[in-house]
Protein backbone atom coordinates (compact mmCIF):
# COMPACT_ATOMS: atom_id res chain seq x y z
CA UNK A 1 0.00 0.00 0.00
CA UNK A 2 1.31 3.56 -0.93
CA UNK A 3 0.42 6.18 1.73
CA UNK A 4 -2.32 8.39 0.43
CA UNK A 5 -2.01 12.29 0.49
CA UNK A 6 -4.56 13.56 2.57
CA UNK A 7 -5.60 17.10 2.08
CA UNK A 8 -8.64 17.08 4.08
CA UNK A 9 -10.43 14.49 6.38
CA UNK A 10 -13.25 14.39 9.18
CA UNK A 11 -16.13 11.85 10.11
CA UNK A 12 -18.05 12.13 6.97
CA UNK A 13 -15.43 12.63 4.16
CA UNK A 14 -12.14 12.14 2.93
CA UNK A 15 -10.65 15.02 0.24
CA UNK A 16 -7.15 13.16 -1.49
CA UNK A 17 -4.44 13.96 -4.29
CA UNK A 18 -4.17 11.31 -6.48
CA UNK A 19 -1.15 10.41 -7.98
CA UNK A 20 -0.61 9.69 -11.91
CA UNK A 21 -1.03 5.97 -12.74
CA UNK A 22 -2.84 4.98 -9.68
CA UNK A 23 -6.36 3.98 -10.36
CA UNK A 24 -9.28 5.42 -8.42
CA UNK A 25 -10.97 1.93 -8.08
CA UNK A 26 -10.07 -1.47 -8.40
CA UNK A 27 -10.11 -3.20 -11.89
CA UNK A 28 -12.73 -4.78 -12.28
CA UNK A 29 -11.09 -7.87 -14.77
CA UNK A 30 -8.12 -7.75 -12.11
CA UNK A 31 -9.46 -6.35 -8.12
CA UNK A 32 -5.75 -6.53 -7.34
CA UNK A 33 -4.31 -4.02 -9.13
CA UNK A 34 -3.36 -0.77 -6.51
CA UNK A 35 -5.82 1.95 -6.15
CA UNK A 36 -6.57 4.93 -4.30
CA UNK A 37 -10.20 3.42 -2.99
CA UNK A 38 -8.14 0.48 -1.65
CA UNK A 39 -5.44 2.33 0.20
CA UNK A 40 -7.88 4.53 1.73
CA UNK A 41 -10.22 1.93 2.75
CA UNK A 42 -7.04 -0.02 4.76
CA UNK A 43 -6.42 2.92 6.58
CA UNK A 44 -10.34 4.56 6.95
CA UNK A 45 -12.43 1.08 6.83
CA UNK A 46 -15.43 1.55 4.52
CA UNK A 47 -15.76 4.29 2.30
CA UNK A 48 -18.11 5.08 -0.53
CA UNK A 49 -16.92 6.40 -4.52
CA UNK A 50 -17.83 9.93 -5.37
CA UNK A 51 -16.63 10.39 -8.89
CA UNK A 52 -13.61 9.44 -10.30
CA UNK A 53 -10.36 10.21 -12.26
CA UNK A 54 -8.70 8.61 -15.29
CA UNK A 55 -5.36 6.49 -14.15
CA UNK A 56 -3.06 8.63 -15.68
CA UNK A 57 -4.73 11.80 -14.53
CA UNK A 58 -3.49 13.24 -11.53
CA UNK A 59 -5.76 15.12 -8.62
CA UNK A 60 -8.12 15.57 -6.14
CA UNK A 61 -11.13 13.41 -5.42
CA UNK A 62 -13.37 13.54 -2.76
CA UNK A 63 -14.61 9.94 -1.12
CA UNK A 64 -17.56 9.67 1.43
CA UNK A 65 -17.18 7.93 4.78
CA UNK A 66 -21.11 7.09 5.03
CA UNK A 67 -24.56 6.48 3.09
CA UNK A 68 -25.57 9.83 3.54
CA UNK A 69 -22.54 11.37 3.23
CA UNK A 70 -22.65 9.99 -0.37
CA UNK A 71 -25.58 10.39 -0.62
CA UNK A 72 -25.34 14.16 -0.50
CA UNK A 73 -22.15 14.66 -2.42
CA UNK A 74 -23.77 12.22 -5.09
CA UNK A 75 -26.52 14.75 -5.73
CA UNK A 76 -24.56 17.78 -5.99
CA UNK A 77 -22.26 16.18 -8.65
CA UNK A 78 -25.00 15.28 -10.24
CA UNK A 79 -26.73 18.70 -10.37
CA UNK A 80 -23.45 20.04 -11.34
CA UNK A 81 -23.64 22.12 -8.18
CA UNK A 82 -20.01 21.44 -7.88
CA UNK A 83 -16.62 22.89 -9.43
CA UNK A 84 -13.77 21.09 -10.58
CA UNK A 85 -11.24 23.15 -11.78
CA UNK A 86 -8.65 21.09 -13.94
CA UNK A 87 -4.82 22.52 -15.12
CA UNK A 88 -4.06 21.67 -18.76
CA UNK A 89 -1.09 21.96 -21.16
CA UNK A 90 -2.02 22.20 -24.31
CA UNK A 91 -0.72 21.16 -28.17
CA UNK A 92 -0.26 24.45 -29.58
CA UNK A 93 -0.96 28.56 -28.55
CA UNK A 94 -4.89 28.92 -28.07
CA UNK A 95 -5.11 33.01 -28.89
CA UNK A 96 -8.52 32.86 -27.00
CA UNK A 97 -7.89 34.08 -23.53
CA UNK A 98 -10.87 32.30 -22.31
CA UNK A 99 -14.16 31.03 -23.76
CA UNK A 100 -16.80 28.15 -23.08
CA UNK A 101 -16.61 25.02 -24.88
CA UNK A 102 -20.16 23.74 -25.56
CA UNK A 103 -20.39 20.53 -27.35
CA UNK A 104 -22.13 17.13 -27.02
CA UNK A 105 -19.84 14.20 -26.54
CA UNK A 106 -21.00 10.83 -27.76
CA UNK A 107 -18.63 7.52 -27.54
CA UNK A 108 -16.99 6.34 -31.00
CA UNK A 109 -18.62 4.27 -33.21
CA UNK A 110 -16.21 1.96 -33.59
CA UNK A 111 -13.00 2.60 -31.02
CA UNK A 112 -14.18 1.08 -27.73
CA UNK A 113 -13.72 3.61 -24.85
CA UNK A 114 -13.11 6.26 -26.76
CA UNK A 115 -15.64 9.32 -27.23
CA UNK A 116 -15.92 12.16 -29.84
CA UNK A 117 -18.07 15.40 -30.17
CA UNK A 118 -21.30 14.14 -31.86
CA UNK A 119 -24.38 16.29 -32.70
CA UNK A 120 -26.59 12.53 -31.12
CA UNK A 121 -24.28 12.91 -27.69
CA UNK A 122 -25.00 13.99 -24.28
CA UNK A 123 -24.75 17.37 -23.52
CA UNK A 124 -21.12 19.01 -22.60
CA UNK A 125 -19.71 22.29 -21.49
CA UNK A 126 -16.29 22.91 -20.50
CA UNK A 127 -15.03 26.91 -19.70
CA UNK A 128 -11.57 27.48 -19.82
CA UNK A 129 -9.19 30.51 -19.04
CA UNK A 130 -5.56 30.52 -20.24
CA UNK A 131 -3.43 30.94 -17.57
CA UNK A 132 0.47 30.71 -19.38
CA UNK A 133 1.44 30.82 -23.23
CA UNK A 134 4.73 29.10 -24.43
CA UNK A 135 5.95 28.83 -27.97
CA UNK A 136 4.19 25.58 -28.92
CA UNK A 137 1.81 24.68 -25.82
CA UNK A 138 -0.58 26.36 -23.74
CA UNK A 139 -1.43 25.97 -20.33
CA UNK A 140 -5.39 26.17 -19.20
CA UNK A 141 -7.86 26.11 -16.13
CA UNK A 142 -10.60 23.72 -17.19
CA UNK A 143 -13.67 23.98 -15.37
CA UNK A 144 -16.06 21.33 -16.47
CA UNK A 145 -19.78 22.19 -15.89
CA UNK A 146 -20.97 18.78 -16.98
CA UNK A 147 -18.86 15.26 -15.96
CA UNK A 148 -18.56 13.66 -19.15
CA UNK A 149 -16.01 11.17 -20.18
CA UNK A 150 -12.85 11.91 -21.62
CA UNK A 151 -14.73 15.85 -21.74
CA UNK A 152 -11.32 17.87 -21.35
CA UNK A 153 -9.60 15.60 -23.50
CA UNK A 154 -12.10 15.63 -25.99
CA UNK A 155 -13.42 19.09 -26.17
CA UNK A 156 -9.96 20.74 -26.50
CA UNK A 157 -9.02 18.65 -29.61
CA UNK A 158 -12.22 19.18 -31.07
CA UNK A 159 -10.90 22.85 -31.24
CA UNK A 160 -7.10 21.78 -32.68
CA UNK A 161 -5.73 21.85 -29.60
CA UNK A 162 -5.43 18.15 -28.10
CA UNK A 163 -3.43 17.85 -24.37
CA UNK A 164 -0.16 18.50 -25.17
CA UNK A 165 0.58 14.64 -24.21
CA UNK A 166 -2.53 12.25 -24.94
CA UNK A 167 -1.98 9.19 -26.21
CA UNK A 168 -5.88 8.30 -27.18
CA UNK A 169 -6.71 11.76 -28.45
CA UNK A 170 -3.18 14.19 -28.81
CA UNK A 171 -0.62 13.43 -31.14
CA UNK A 172 2.31 11.96 -28.61
CA UNK A 173 2.01 9.88 -25.72
CA UNK A 174 5.24 11.54 -24.01
CA UNK A 175 6.82 15.04 -24.15
CA UNK A 176 11.02 15.32 -23.92
CA UNK A 177 13.41 18.15 -23.67
CA UNK A 178 13.50 18.75 -27.49
CA UNK A 179 9.73 19.34 -28.13
CA UNK A 180 10.28 22.36 -26.20
CA UNK A 181 14.08 23.54 -27.18
CA UNK A 182 14.87 21.97 -31.13
CA UNK A 183 18.78 22.09 -30.28
CA UNK A 184 18.10 20.11 -27.14
CA UNK A 185 20.92 17.06 -26.76
CA UNK A 186 21.42 14.88 -23.82
CA UNK A 187 25.52 14.22 -23.96
CA UNK A 188 26.16 12.18 -27.49
CA UNK A 189 22.89 10.29 -27.43
CA UNK A 190 19.29 11.85 -28.00
CA UNK A 191 17.66 9.18 -27.41
CA UNK A 192 19.04 8.08 -24.08
CA UNK A 193 16.49 11.66 -23.01
CA UNK A 194 14.20 10.63 -20.25
CA UNK A 195 10.97 12.11 -21.35
CA UNK A 196 9.86 15.28 -19.11
CA UNK A 197 6.65 13.59 -18.83
CA UNK A 198 4.90 10.29 -19.82
CA UNK A 199 0.93 10.56 -18.79
CA UNK A 200 -1.60 12.83 -19.67
CA UNK A 201 -0.53 16.83 -19.40
CA UNK A 202 -3.65 17.11 -17.18
CA UNK A 203 -4.35 17.89 -13.15
CA UNK A 204 -7.51 17.93 -10.87
CA UNK A 205 -6.72 20.97 -9.57
CA UNK A 206 -9.55 22.62 -7.54
CA UNK A 207 -12.96 21.01 -5.89
CA UNK A 208 -15.30 23.15 -4.57
CA UNK A 209 -18.96 21.23 -2.84
CA UNK A 210 -21.30 21.70 -0.07
CA UNK A 211 -20.05 19.87 3.12
CA UNK A 212 -22.61 17.26 3.63
CA UNK A 213 -23.34 17.65 6.82
CA UNK A 214 -22.92 21.51 7.34
CA UNK A 215 -24.01 22.57 4.06
CA UNK A 216 -20.93 25.16 4.21
CA UNK A 217 -18.74 25.44 1.02
CA UNK A 218 -16.01 23.85 1.40
CA UNK A 219 -12.72 24.40 -1.48
CA UNK A 220 -9.62 22.27 -1.76
CA UNK A 221 -6.62 22.40 -4.18
CA UNK A 222 -4.36 19.55 -5.17
CA UNK A 223 -0.48 20.55 -5.61
CA UNK A 224 1.16 20.28 -9.36
CA UNK A 225 2.63 16.62 -9.07
CA UNK A 226 6.30 16.44 -9.49
CA UNK A 227 6.15 15.39 -13.48
CA UNK A 228 4.25 18.29 -14.67
CA UNK A 229 5.68 20.71 -11.93
CA UNK A 230 9.07 19.92 -14.09
CA UNK A 231 7.37 20.24 -17.33
CA UNK A 232 6.12 23.53 -16.97
CA UNK A 233 9.81 24.82 -14.81
CA UNK A 234 11.35 23.69 -18.63
CA UNK A 235 8.78 25.69 -20.97
CA UNK A 236 9.27 28.60 -19.01
CA UNK A 237 12.94 28.26 -19.30
CA UNK A 238 13.25 27.41 -22.85
CA UNK A 239 9.62 27.50 -24.04
CA UNK A 240 8.91 31.12 -24.18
Amino acid sequence: MTKPDIIFEDDHIIVANKPSQLLTIPDRFDPTKPSLYADLTQLFGKIFIVHRLDRETSGILVFAKNEEAHRHLSLQFENHETQKVYLALLDGVMHQDEGAIDRPIAEHPAIPGKMIVAKKGKESLTLFKVTERFKHFTLVEADIRTGRTHQIRVHFQSLGYPLAVDQLYGRRNALFGHDIKNKFKVGKFTDEETPLIKRTSLHAFRLTFKHPLSNEPMSFEAELPKDFRALLNQLRKWGK
